[in-house]
């Protein structure tokens, strides 16, 4: 069973057809759209600020997604895939992005749409990534304009593989 609390009266809130793995964590003031998908050994934690996903958002396994107490909320858009054990952390994070895996966004980061954090890369606080960019490296800089080929082969493609993996496992691990 997903460990899904309470916490300061806030309770976690999920929208339709989203998936959570059985040992999942989910805590406080979390609210999630549809076809979201919580995978195993990731964290979302709502206890000292807010998080905010859009629909068609997949957390994926070991990831930790929490805030800042009493200064920046976690906010993710619509068609997201935050990559294994990346940390997602008191930042904005716009549609169709992909954080890649062990990626870290940091305190008041925003990422902007059509953009991929290359797996490992670090996006320091306050940075702004901007729309339709491939950062990567510590600290994370621009390398690249996206291709339409890299925004449909990669973020759309992964986006859409959860959602379909999440129905392997509908009614059998939840």
């Amino acid at each position: 069973m997903p460990v899904i609390l309470p916490v300061e009266n806030k309770h976690p809130q999920f929208g339709d057809n989203c998936f959570i793995a059985p040992n999942a964590t989910i805590v406080g003031d979390v609210v999630m759209g549809k076809d979201c998908s919580i995978w195993f050994n990731a964290v979302v934690r709502g206890d000292v600020n807010f998080i905010r996903m859009g629909d068609k958002v997949n957390i994926q396994d070991g990831a930790c997604i929490h805030c800042t107490y009493q200064k920046y909320g976690t906010q993710i858009g619509n068609n997201v895939s935050i990559g294994h054990h990346a940390i997602v952390h008191g930042c904005t994070v716009h549609d169709n992005v992909l954080i890649g895996m062990g990626a870290i966004v940091m305190d008041n980061a925003v990422v902007h749409s059509n953009t991929i954090i290359a797996a490992g890369a670090v996006v320091l606080e306050n940075t702004v990534c901007e729309a339709g960019s491939i950062y990567a490296g510590v600290p994370a800089k621009k390398v690249k304009d996206i291709s339409q080929e890299l925004l449909n082969g990669e973020i759309n493609r992964i986006a859409n593989n959860y959602v379909k993996y999440a129905g392997w496992f509908k009614g059998k691990a939840e």
